[in-house]
């Protein structure tokens, strides 16, 4: 089977090989795909690649293939700690050449050249020699140099990174773990703002440490535009290396309790606006907290602080460097232009034109830089009470594929991204028309190229209050799916990355963070990938209602694998209650997403229905005429009979919530991200009624009593 249009011809397709464009694939029912000459063309355009002809073709491929030797050093090594790497090295050929390495700590090490003998050739005019060297794999995990010293005196370097071969075990009060997962926004308290905040998670961490958890995993955290609508999507913000300030809580500030009378009032009255709606089921409104936070931050951050605190917040700029800096000018700029694009001589921040509107728009500059400031510390506060309440992971955050289209990232580095690509997923049993999600993607060329700064920045920021990190489709650090703009989603074809350097630029974060990281491997993930993954000791992902045999019976509790984090559910699915009611498929019957017959699917849906509880019967989980949440209760025990190392409990189940918090294929049709946290009667539950909640606490109980931990449940 062959997608229509006109087929790449021989040497096209080996110039998208070498590229890592793909030529095919097979989709998710089996069949073998055949990308047209049409999406590989576009694509090779997004990487700076001519391909329109087959002159360019020709051309392009010489390019290619002397690319290595025009260069003395590759743009950046990455290795693993205990494994010997050997590096090429061009030089003038009979030239003489010495390479070191320069450590973080400043040390030296010179390099042996290893005995490797291949043919000098002309490369524009002059004869090209390649002596290979041997990095030894015992040097110290980090960030250190190449340098290379050519017979003349011509110097080159190359970063370096030694990166963990596998990541350390998470720290566990017992052997295994469990945790809670929660939509961070959806979790409200008598004193949020209409939104669930750091305060909340504080709060959320406290208790579940408390009732023996080990980690909280919530949703992304990223920044969106701080201009009006706020996009809801936290997969889809603005940047992944900054956070969102709507989830500060402004009276934490400790300059709030110096404010005068007036100010205080102004503060609080700016609460009064969005409190209500914390008792209200309706959708949750980031427009209108936003509204008002922002009302109350602008007085506190006018206020002024002491000089101890204005020193602690220089060095926050200081160590967020130009990155923060840029950001904070972007929103400046969003907050100047009301989200319309910027005019053509500030398109991006290498324009000239910018150092003005830096000048002019100082004093902004600074609030959304203190912005990120506030927030860091009052997650730094959340995660110090998650560990404080016995939680060995505490705060797991969650890393987004990649950015809307409109995003800080790309126009503080436009270089970084691919021109005309939108992200997505190829088509499959639930999303059978594909996904386009719009998100430009990083070019792996120049992440090499910049030592994968981008990757390193992202991953440092978002692990600095964090004991775990979970990526969302992980699966994108070895290949993503580009769509050429104006192409359907399932027009694209997969790009791959140096998932090596992806791999080990990422554990290497983690490991100075002490973190670990869970990769969400679900849908179309070759074997080898998962395989490659758990010996780096990256978690997978299992969900009970996706893990199944070869015949479509639930996959039996034995056969999961140990190194995951094992859940019922997922956020792209209603939670237990609402899938054991078919809620997956009234969702797309009404809004017309399916691509079978409703019969059909119903039917299908009841089979897996059925399947599940007689799995559950069959290991004395279950008696006769079971309750709904007996039978969710029995999900989650099932879940810990599994060699997992890690079990997640939504917060959804455990209340007896039956709405999705998203629907995929969906954008205004269904109110996504915005669903509060409720019970089964669609009654608001907040923070302070958890402790006193009889069906969490059942299922907790439940849960822990499968996992053998009822010593530290008070």
């Amino acid at each position: 089977m062959t997608s229509p249009g006109e087929q790449p011809n021989e040497a096209l397709q080996s110039l998208a090989r070498a590229h890592g464009v793909a030529i095919d694939f097979w989709n998710f029912d089996g069949h073998h795909q055949i990308v047209t000459r049409e999406t590989i063309t576009a694509v090779l355009r997004a990487l700076g690649v001519a391909a329109d002809s087959d002159d360019e073709v020709t051309e392009s491929l010489r390019e290619v293939e002397l690319a290595p030797w025009r260069a003395v050093l590759p743009p950046c090594v990455v290795m693993r700690q205990g494994t010997d790497h050997v590096v090429p090295v061009h030089v003038r050929d009979g030239a003489a050449v010495e390479v070191e390495v320069v450590l973080e700590d400043g040390g030296r090490r010179p390099l042996a050249q290893a005995m490797v003998w291949v043919e000098p050739r002309e490369v524009d005019g002059r004869m090209v020699g390649r002596a290979s060297f041997t990095v030894p794999g015992d040097l110290p995990l980090g960030w250190h140099a190449l340098v290379a010293r050519e017979e003349g005196g011509a110097t080159s370097e190359a970063p370096l990174a030694v990166t963990p071969a596998r990541l350390a075990a998470p720290r566990l009060a017992r052997e295994r773990g469990w945790g809670m997962m929660a939509q961070l926004y959806s979790v409200r308290s008598e004193t949020s703002w209409g939104i669930g905040d750091a305060r909340d998670l504080a709060e959320l961490a406290s208790f579940f440490g408390d009732v023996g958890a080990d980690f909280l995993l919530i949703n992304p955290l990223h920044a969106t535009s701080p201009t009006l609508p706020m996009t809801p999507s936290p997969y889809l913000p603005a940047t992944r290396r900054f956070v969102n300030p709507i989830y500060i809580r402004p009276e934490d500030i400790p300059e709030v309790g110096y404010l005068s009378g007036p100010q205080r009032a102004l503060v609080e009255w700016a609460a009064e606006d969005v409190r209500p709606s914390n008792h209200t089921n309706a959708p949750i409104d980031r427009d209108a907290v936003w509204e008002a936070k922002s009302q109350a931050l602008e007085v506190i951050h006018a206020a002024g602080r002491s000089r101890a605190r204005q020193r602690a917040f220089e060095r926050f700029c200081e160590e967020g460097g130009a990155g923060l800096a840029d950001f904070a000018l972007w929103c400046a700029l969003m907050e100047k232009y009301q989200g319309e694009p910027f005019p053509p001589e500030l398109s991006s921040s290498n324009s000239p034109f910018v150092a003005r509107q830096r000048r002019e728009l100082a004093d902004r500059v600074d609030y959304f830089c203190w912005l990120q400031w506030i927030v860091d510390a009052q997650l730094e506060a959340a995660q110090r009470t998650a560990t404080d309440s016995g939680m060995g992971i505490g705060v797991m955050q969650d890393l987004a594929v990649g950015v809307h289209p409109v995003n800080a990232d790309s126009w503080s580095n436009p270089d970084a991204f691919a021109a005309g690509i939108g992200v997505g997923a190829p088509p499959d049993m639930y999303n059978q028309q594909g996904q386009n999600w719009h998100q430009p993607p990083w070019r792996p060329d120049v992440l090499a190229r910049s030592a994968y700064a981008p990757l390193r920045d992202m991953a440092r920021s978002v692990l600095r209050h964090a004991g775990a990190l979970r990526v969302d489709h992980i699966i994108g650090l070895f290949r993503l799916w580009w769509i050429p703009e104006g192409a359907g989603a399932a027009e694209g074809t997969y790009v791959r990355y140096d998932h090596e350097a992806m791999v080990g630029v990422l554990l290497l974060e983690a490991h100075r963070a002490n973190a670990i990281v869970i990769g969400e491997d679900l849908g179309t993930v070759e074997p080898w990938v998962r395989e490659y993954l758990t010996s780096r000791g990256v978690f997978g992902t299992s969900v009970l209602w996706f893990e199944k045999d070869g015949a479509g019976y639930p996959l039996p509790a034995a056969d999961f694998r140990e190194l995951v984090l094992a859940t019922v559910d997922t956020h792209d699915l209603p939670p237990a209650a609402g899938y054991l009611a078919g809620e997956h498929v009234d969702i797309r019957a009404r809004l017309g997403l399916l691509t079978e017959p409703e019969p059909k699917v119903r039917a299908e849906a009841n089979q897996e229905r059925d399947r599940m509880v007689g799995r559950l019967h069959d290991h004395g989980l279950l008696e006769d005429d079971p309750t709904e949440r007996e039978i969710i209760e029995a999900l989650h025990r099932y879940a810990a009979m599994t060699p997992s190392l890690l079990v997640g409990v939504s917060l959804t189940d455990a209340v007896g919530e039956r709405r999705a918090q998203n629907q995929p294929g969906t954008d205004t049709e269904y109110p996504n991200w915005k669903v509060p946290l409720a019970d089964g009667s669609e009654t608001p539950v907040t923070v302070e009624k958890l402790p006193s909640n009889a069906r969490l606490l059942s299922l907790v109980a439940s849960l822990r009593a499968q996992l053998g931990k009822d010593d530290r449940l008070s």
